[in-house]
């Protein structure tokens, strides 16, 4: 369990530099940015990357433009241009907007449907094609993700 701590504090630092920890659980951790003002909830996949940077999926409220439950995926791969990115939780599968190696919800209603799909959920996939022509996946459990995400949220509460 303090592995995982440690882990998932290294890798709120490098998503963005955290400054207070709203709790661990399970494998999803919880973060309070002050500047700018946002909590986030943060796993990472399940198996390891090899890639320069740390993938992550991440969801984020941002109480001064009042977003909530922003979806933020950090690939493990760099992904071809032309190639489709999608999760899947379960037998549900939302398509996504991408960039090199990043990719979002297209819209708010996307972004409350994943979420609500995270709660229920056993694993959460991401698949697309990365610059070299072959498929990759990256795995989330989601156990854990509905408590670090309600924590983010309560965390950003006050902050409107």
């Amino acid at each position: 369990m303090k592995a995982a701590v440690t882990a998932l504090l290294a890798l709120a630092a490098t998503a963005a530099a955290a400054r207070d920890s709203l709790g661990v659980f399970e494998g999803w951790g919880a973060f309070r940015d002050a500047r700018p003002p946002r909590c986030f909830a943060i796993a990472q996949p399940l198996s390891r990357s090899s890639a320069a940077w740390k993938p992550f999926a991440s969801i984020a409220f941002w109480p001064t433009i009042g977003a909530r439950n922003q979806l933020h995926i950090r690939l493990s791969h760099e992904r071809r241009p032309d190639a489709p990115v999608a999760i899947s939780i379960g037998d549900r599968r939302y398509a996504l907007v991408a960039g090199r190696v990043d990719a979002w919800a297209p819209d708010a209603r996307t972004d409350a449907a994943i979420v609500a799909a995270m709660r229920n959920g056993g694993t959460l996939r991401v698949t697309s094609r990365g610059k070299n022509g072959g498929s990759f996946t990256d795995s989330y459990r989601l156990r854990g993700a509905a408590t670090a995400i309600d924590a983010a949220a309560l965390g950003c509460a006050r902050r409107r």
